[in-house]
């Protein structure tokens, strides 16, 4: 038992998301500048979440996010259906011209000594016109939500979208919801409106609301303003910066009772050492370090965040939980796109050991 105190009455939704969707094409292994072809992958920081923990784990998950009536929201709304994650959206008319769109993110998967390459078309993009009173938050959350999550990369976006994940946050805690945060800081994203100053102002009024809190030493460190240790030529799969900073990050924020990361050691495109660590409740917990031999890169965090979720909603101990989250973030890595395509036997085997070389 912990002090998450996760709902245990009958709830409509296990899990809900607030973020952006937007569509991600992936040319594979061969640079945009040279590419012919791509697949369409439908992802968001947010939604991955909630789809990971529908999809594998079988809960009953949403997302509240923006949709635009024109061919690319359709094609968006078909995989939303797909994995199984029931949409509360606010809709947009597209004018056939500019817009508003959904977001379009460019992202080839590297190879070897290439690493991979991300770059966005944000313009004119409905998540970002998202604001307060867009959802019906006492409605949505009165009919039982156990667990409420959003993350950095949609607070960015706007100052209207900081302002709806307050707003949700708020109306979550009065109804006993868990709210936790993916910090997911982005130079890229906060420098046209304020930096990094912009930024630690915006998230640490989120993070006041907080219960769970997910985000590495840099996220940390940046996002929050919190002091810690500069970088240094130690392993990045070292624990102990990271839980050098917790003790400063709850004694400024009690609300906070967990914060998690994973641990990656990237030794090029395609082999990474991969661990992750957790501490809840004052305690500390750290995964076996694995090596993966990885296909696409991008939603490992967010796999990682399900797993996690997914042990701490359904009982299981911090350690089990830890080790789902790990296991199945890493098995992410092993499929193309953002989203899960790993079942829940896969996951508890690799969780156990028993698919990779295990290092302890």
């Amino acid at each position: 038992m912990t002090s998450l105190n996760i709902r245990k009455d009958p709830c409509e939704l296990d899990f809900l998301s607030l973020g952006a969707l937007v569509h991600r094409l992936d040319p594979g292994v061969i640079p945009f500048r040279k590419a012919r072809s791509v697949e369409i992958h439908v992802s968001g920081g947010e939604y991955n979440v909630a789809a990971g923990l529908s999809d594998a784990f079988g809960l009953r998950t949403g997302i509240a996010t923006a949709m635009v009536r024109y061919g690319i929201g359709e094609l968006v709304q078909a995989r939303v259906r797909e994995m199984g994650v029931t949409p509360y959206y606010k809709w947009f008319d597209h004018d056939g011209v500019r817009g508003p769109n959904i977001a379009t993110v460019y992202s080839d998967r590297g190879y070897g000594v290439r690493p991979p390459v991300v770059f966005y078309n944000r313009s004119n993009e409905a998540g970002a016109m998202l604001k307060p009173g867009d959802f019906d938050w006492a409605g949505i959350f009165g009919r039982g939500v156990r667990w409420f999550h959003s993350g950095g990369i949609f607070a960015a976006l706007s100052d209207t979208t900081s302002e709806l994940i307050v707003e949700a946050m708020q109306a979550a805690k009065k109804t006993g919801t868990i709210n936790s945060f993916d910090l997911n800081y982005r130079a890229k994203l906060w420098a046209p409106i304020g930096g990094r100053q912009r930024a630690q102002t915006v998230l640490r009024r989120i993070v006041s609301q907080v219960d769970a809190l997910i985000g590495n030493e840099e996220d940390l460190q940046l996002g929050l303003g919190i002091a810690g240790p500069e970088a240094t030529s130690k392993s990045k799969l070292d624990p102990e910066t990271f839980f050098g900073l917790i003790g400063r990050v709850v004694e400024q924020f009690p609300n906070v009772k967990m914060v998690a990361t994973t641990l990656r050691q990237v030794h090029s495109a395609n082999r990474h050492d991969w661990a992750a660590v957790l501490w809840l409740d004052g305690q500390r917990y750290v995964t076996p370090t694995c090596q993966l031999d990885v296909l696409d890169r991008i939603g490992g965090g967010d796999g990682f965040a399900a797993g996690l979720i997914y042990g701490l909603i359904s009982g299981r101990s911090p350690e089990e939980a830890l080790r789902l989250g790990w296991a199945h973030g890493a098995l992410l890595t092993t499929f193309p796109g953002d989203v899960t395509m790993a079942t829940l036997a896969e996951v508890e085997a690799f969780a156990k050991g028993g698919s990779a070389r295990v290092q302890r």
